[in-house]
């Protein structure tokens, strides 16, 4: 991710920065400190693009009912939205949960039928209980019919480790910290159905349309509709912004293949009636006989 993406980001660790900041400068600079600085937070906390890069789908996750399961379990031939948080995050994690809810829900696509959301906690001591709760809030907004496509996680530290490395994740523990636990980027992954990563978004506002076309894409346009296509050529991934923007070079193709197939179609229409003008006339009315 280069420098304009990784702005968004550590804007919001500002306040974070602030606070550790304190702390450390009144702290007697002869004892020993377990307090990341601030320049150890700016340069290993953020989210590192690994576009088409497969997540290891063998490991092993405990899920919100106790029960353990494989990542496999969930990719079954639809896209998967990926949320790195922690569950007892006071301030951004609950934001990325609120933006991916908030995005999903004026959409048609439907959770099970059409992708999956995974959440998995960073944090090795977080418990399956803590996890159920956390969906349980969240299925009160977005509705029991929801349950099924939404699966928060929790796992050992070897796994957890694994899955971020692989997606770019970098986050650092802040041992001094009671609540605040861990210095993170936010975003959500989208990955395909064979888990492999597709688009990245970052922050928490993630909008319907950015949301749609990714999960479309990621599916292999195996979702969506025939206008989701069409839109798809006018829309561009802009990996560095994480997000679609319009793009005026490929909505100009688009009017220009439009305005090519109407102009072949009148002209061929024209053509027909020259070489059948007889099929095109309506047939004379029979007077009445006496």
């Amino acid at each position: 991710m280069n420098l304009k993406a990784c702005v968004a980001n550590r804007i919001l660790l500002v306040g974070w920065l602030l606070g550790l900041a304190l702390p450390v400068c009144a702290h007697d600079e002869r004892a020993p400190q377990s307090t990341p600085s601030a320049a150890v937070i700016a340069s290993e906390v953020t989210i590192e693009q690994r576009l088409n890069a497969q997540v290891p789908l063998d490991l092993i996750f405990t899920d919100e009912t106790g029960r353990q399961v494989a990542l496999d379990r969930y990719f079954d031939g639809k896209p998967v939205l990926l949320a790195l948080v922690y569950y007892e995050c006071p301030q951004l994690c609950p934001l990325v949960l609120d933006g991916l809810s908030r995005g999903l829900r004026p959409l048609d696509l439907k959770p099970v039928a059409d992708y999956r959301v995974i959440a998995v906690s960073i944090d090795p001591r977080e418990t399956p209980e803590l996890a159920g709760t956390k969906k349980r809030a969240l299925m009160e907004r977005l509705g029991p019919e929801a349950a099924a496509g939404w699966h928060f996680l929790t796992g050992d530290q070897s796994s957890i480790e694994s899955l971020a490395e692989t997606a770019g994740f970098r986050y650092v523990e802040n041992e001094k910290e009671k609540e605040d636990r861990y210095v993170h980027a936010i975003g959500a992954i989208a990955l395909t159905p064979e888990g492999n990563i597709s688009r990245y978004f970052y922050g928490f506002d993630y909008p319907p349309r950015d949301l749609r076309f990714a999960l479309i894409e990621a599916s292999g346009n195996r979702i969506g509709s025939a206008v989701d296509q069409l839109l798809l050529l006018c829309y561009k991934y802009d990996p560095a912004q994480g997000k679609y923007t319009l793009s005026i070079l490929n909505l100009l193709r688009v009017s220009a293949t439009a305005t090519v197939l109407l102009l072949g179609g009148f002209l061929l229409l024209m053509l027909r009636r020259e070489r059948h003008p007889d099929t095109h006339r309506s047939a004379p009315r029979q007077g009445r006989r006496s």
